[in-house]
């Protein structure tokens, strides 16, 4: 890929004409490509890929301005970088836009991600396009496809009966990470339940895995996504105590992290959706009543059965529940605020010691009982209204009674265990992921549906099972899955056995698509395999990840989970795909996230046709901490407008005197330069890049002193302007590649090698030194760095405000910081 010769503008600043010239350069020598044959260290810089939504927003340009500088800086620090591009172009959103504008979402989606690619170009961005992907093609689509299928054959993707998550609106099921607050994520209609048979992947038998690997990222990866992800999972320690349904003469397991509180269970609760519930109430006359109940229930959401605020409702199934610790019969009742989700859907209720099961014993007139002596909380039994909760000693338990709870849980937890009762245990929050949607744009799910076999995998040999042509299907949510009204899709023989059967007509939750991108990037063109392993030990894990906190449950956590089972699958050597991860913050305006229905939308192009996509980057990066939210009325263009416009004129001034013919004391701007070096470094290491700028522009005004005021000719002078202009490549990259041409230089500034420094450039020469008298500063003195304390006694003894202060004074010690402070001490002062 050599590098064609392209003469620049002579002078001045153009942005326009500047930055679709190098742009056109770039493409056409192919410049930001990976060479696979290289033997520089490999870098993978991977940026979560877009959604084809409409146009770019600022939010996208401050993401991929941050994702650009991290690219572009490796590359500069002797990386051989990957850093590709494609759309996660599945799904909701683009679906529901295409149905609102009476098109097919493949046609909207298309014409979307088209736009953001013009824009993407238009902003510089250093992509190797030709690793480009959607995941919409047919040709990634087949490797997901594939995926599902290994999970399906190694038992981790799975259809069952469930009460799901449905949002009314969309008219799809939705996975619990997808339901924000008891509404959908995509159009925010509060989300209800409906029994369906769904798929689902497993990714609680990863769930230990994924909290115990956390430790390989806790280095690397911002502390608030590992936390979120930690709750998220949920991990909890217990006990299992079998209870019997006497009247069924049946055993139900129950989980619970406080099995100290065992003789303090007065009653007994199941989620309505318990598979048993209604059996139960049949068995104690109340099957209708029940009936009834469970669809009251039903129309509740998750969030309003779980708050605490409103009032619980339940229903006494007639039967009874034996207490395995004390052979107690306590009532049976279903209530709303039991899941099942969460344990077996099944709890030991201690309305003393949990505040929503006092509520419900307070509301259906059923015993308290304490059997924790809690330190300070009301434990009158017929009064009291606030749980006890904390630490104390156990009471009311025969055996155990005196014990500190910590010691009491443990030997009633052994004493179960003894007995064949219960036992230790470990529960998580994490559910199943849930990936069935009733929808359309989505990858087809490659299973068959036969009479006689059951569930039949698509033989690989015939994937991707294509989604029917858009032109002869209804999309439009109805409930139902789309593809099972186009009867020649549907209809098909079954692989195994040769007889009538039917295509599985749901398709995958756009989330399979993006838990493995980042792998298909390393062999994109590959049409035999999901993806070349030697590539993938190439490139693989990423390097640098960046993008939203909003993903870090959704995406981060279900790529790890993709990772562990492909790795125990044999297809990966390691089990984490992404060594660091860094998040920005959101662009807003005005306070205000930006949105078209506010009115409160900036789009880039206005900004890059005013003042150029450099002004733009160096804007967003300029703005703030990158992790911090960043308010668009705050920041100022026109200001990194002109000081990119006053650094063209500095080179342009610089070049007729040229590199060569020294004149002037140069001593000073090389120390400057390489005290910019050293801090910008730095703060690239660590994704300041607001800092690194404002270090750099404090550089462009010593170059400017050193040049204009005392004028210092010559080398120092092209050699401070050759490493502004790498350092400050990165971040505005069309200009620096202008002017780096302009002092001289035939290869792009992007090929160039990171400027080092020379440490012994970074101590100062002389120090600025505070002179106090009695601990308040009366004057200060310029002293070599280094200097005696006696030297500084004698330089402060010439300071005219120092000796007035000192005079008529008794002098009882002096203190001496080496260069930072001199402190005269007197009597009485």
């Amino acid at each position: 890929m050599a590098w064609t010769e392209q003469r620049p503008v002579a002078t001045g600043y153009d942005p326009q004409e500047i930055e679709t010239r190098w742009q056109r350069q770039w493409a056409d020598d192919r410049l930001y490509e990976a060479d696979e044959t290289s033997d520089r260290p490999p870098f993978y810089a991977l940026h979560m890929f877009p959604y084809p939504s409409g146009d770019l927003h600022m939010g996208h340009a401050e993401a991929f301005s941050l994702a650009d500088a991290v690219a572009r800086y490796a590359r500069l620090r002797g990386h051989e970088v990957m850093n590709p591009i494609g759309w996660d172009s599945f799904g909701l959103n683009a679906e529901n836009a295409a149905i609102r504008r009476g098109i097919d979402p493949q046609q909207w989606t298309y014409r979307n991600i088209e736009t953001q690619a013009a824009t993407m170009r238009r902003l510089g961005f250093a992509w190797d396009w030709s690793r480009r992907l959607h995941t919409s093609d047919p040709a990634y689509y087949r490797w997901t496809q594939w995926l599902f299928l290994q999970l399906y054959k190694a038992g981790w993707a799975y259809r069952k009966d469930a009460s799901v998550n449905w949002c009314p609106n969309d008219q799809t099921v939705l996975a619990n990470e997808q339901v924000k607050d008891g509404r959908c994520e995509y159009c925010d209609a509060e989300v209800t339940k409906k029994a369906l048979t769904q798929w689902f992947l497993q990714i609680t038998a990863f769930a230990q895995r994924l909290l115990d690997d956390m430790s390989q990222l806790e280095p690397t990866w911002p502390a608030r996504v590992l936390t979120l992800q930690r709750n998220w999972i949920g991990r909890s320690e217990g006990a299992e105590a079998t209870f019997r349904i006497e009247e069924a003469a049946e055993d139900v397991v129950v989980y619970t992290t406080r099995p100290d509180t065992l003789f303090g269970a007065t009653f007994f609760v199941v989620a309505p959706e318990h598979p048993r519930a209604r059996a139960w109430a049949e068995l104690g006359g109340v099957a209708d009543e029940f009936d009834a109940f469970l669809a009251r229930v039903r129309r509740k959401s998750d969030i309003e059965r779980e708050s605490t605020d409103r009032e619980k409702e339940g229903l006494a199934l007639g039967v009874h529940a034996v207490n395995p610790v004390n052979g107690e019969r306590i009532p049976v009742y279903a209530a709303d605020y039991v899941l099942m989700g969460y344990g077996t859907g099944a709890i030991m209720a201690v309305p003393a010691h949990d505040q929503r099961d006092l509520d419900f014993a307070r509301a259906y007139g059923i015993p308290v009982r304490v059997v924790v002596a809690v330190e300070g909380a009301d434990l009158d039994e017929s009064t009291m209204t606030t749980a006890a909760l904390g630490e104390g000693a156990v009471v009311n338990s025969p055996g155990y009674d005196g014990l500190p709870w910590r010691e009491a849980k443990r030997r009633i937890t052994a004493d179960l265990e003894a007995k064949s009762l219960g036992g230790p245990a470990v529960n998580y929050r994490l559910r199943d992921w849930l990936v069935s949607r009733q929808r359309y744009w989505g990858a087809p799910i490659p299973i068959v549906h036969c009479p006689g076999c059951g569930l039949v995998p698509v033989p690989e040999t015939e994937l991707p099972v294509r989604l029917p042509d858009p032109e002869t299907i209804d999309f439009r949510p109805k409930g139902d899955a789309p593809l099972a009204s186009a009867a020649d899709w549907v209809n098909v023989e079954c692989p195994q056995c040769g007889g009538a059967a039917r295509r599985d007509t749901d398709t995958m939750d756009t989330f399979v698509d993006s838990s493995w991108y980042y792998l298909r990037y390393c062999s994109p063109n590959r049409d035999d395999v999901p993806f070349d392993r030697e590539a993938v030990h190439r490139w693989m894990p990423v390097d640098q990840y960046t993008g939203g906190i909003e993903h870090a449950i959704l995406h981060l956590l279900y790529s790890r989970f993709f990772t562990k089972a492909l790795h125990d699958l044999g297809h990966l050597e390691f089990t984490e795909p992404f060594t660091r991860l860094k998040s920005q913050g959101m662009v807003l305006s005005g306070g205000a996230a930006m949105s078209k229905s506010r009115g409160n939308v900036v789009e880039p192009k206005a900004v890059v046709d005013e003042y150029g996509a450099d002004t733009l980057r160096a804007t967003m990066l300029f703005a703030g901490p990158i992790e911090d939210d960043v308010d668009w009325a705050d920041v100022s263009t026109a200001g990194l407008f002109k000081w990119l416009s006053r650094l063209c004129r500095l080179v342009d001034e610089h070049v007729p005197a040229g590199p060569d013919g020294d004149a002037g004391d140069a001593t000073a701007l090389r120390r400057a330069t390489h005290k910019a070096i050293a801090g910008v470094t730095e703060d690239y290491d660590a994704f300041k890049y607001n800092t690194a700028i404002a270090k750099l522009m404090t550089l462009a005004n010593e170059i400017s002193a050193a040049f204009r005021d005392r004028g210092v000719r010559g080398t120092a002078v092209q050699e401070s302007l050759e490493a502004l202009q790498i350092m400050l490549a990165p971040i505005a990259p069309h200009v620096t590649e202008e002017l780096w041409h302009r002092l001289g230089h035939e290869q792009s500034v992007h090929r160039a090698t990171w400027p080092g420094f020379d440490p012994a450039l970074l101590i100062e020469a002389t120090r600025r030194v505070p002179v106090q008298v009695d601990g308040k500063v009366r004057d200060a003195m310029v002293l070599p760095a280094g200097a005696s304390q006696a030297d500084a006694e004698a330089a402060a003894r010439q300071l005219d405000n120092v000796v007035r202060h000192l005079s008529d004074r008794q002098l009882v010690k002096v203190v001496w910081v080496p260069d930072r402070m001199l402190n005269f001490v007197t009597r009485g002062g």
